[in-house]
């Protein structure tokens, strides 16, 4: 018997949604990566931008699905020299290698609220943390 997706041990895209859901609200109330944020970049996307954050928490929600092995395809709306492309769409925010660990901090809150188990939570922030250079690499070009 073949061993179930941590898609399918997350249970689904619904439950996928509800912490994508709950984890990009956190992070724009976060202090140090939202809306008071020192880095002018996300505090202004997280006062000025929100009206996109629909569809980043639909975005959000397909990447986790489809690195989790769901049947959800997630496909960057800025293509970069990554499969995923997420240097292009994180480079003008500038964040930080400690912004990104805030921010991984927050995923692992959020995954505590919803009383996500341990060996699941870690697989999860492990494919988070897989992308760290991704992520900061406009803060390195500054």
């Amino acid at each position: 018997m073949t061993e179930k997706s941590l898609y399918e041990r997350l249970g689904g895209v619904f439950a996928i949604a509800a912490v994508v859901d709950h984890f990009s609200d956190a992070v724009v109330k976060n202090t140090i990566v939202g809306q008071e944020s020192k880095n002018p970049q996300l505090r202004e996307w997280h006062t000025k931008n929100l009206g996109r954050l629909p569809g980043l928490k639909f975005m959000r929600t397909l990447w986790v699905c489809d690195v989790s092995g769901g049947p959800f395809q997630f496909t960057a709306t800025k293509p970069g020299t990554t499969p995923l492309g997420l240097e292009e769409a994180h480079r003008d925010l500038r964040i930080s290698p400690e912004e990104f660990d805030e921010v991984a901090a927050e995923l692992g809150r959020t995954l505590d609220f919803f009383k996500v188990p341990k060996r699941e939570k870690d697989e999860v922030l492990a494919a988070f943390a897989a992308h760290k250079d991704e992520v900061t690499a406009g803060y390195r070009g500054r």
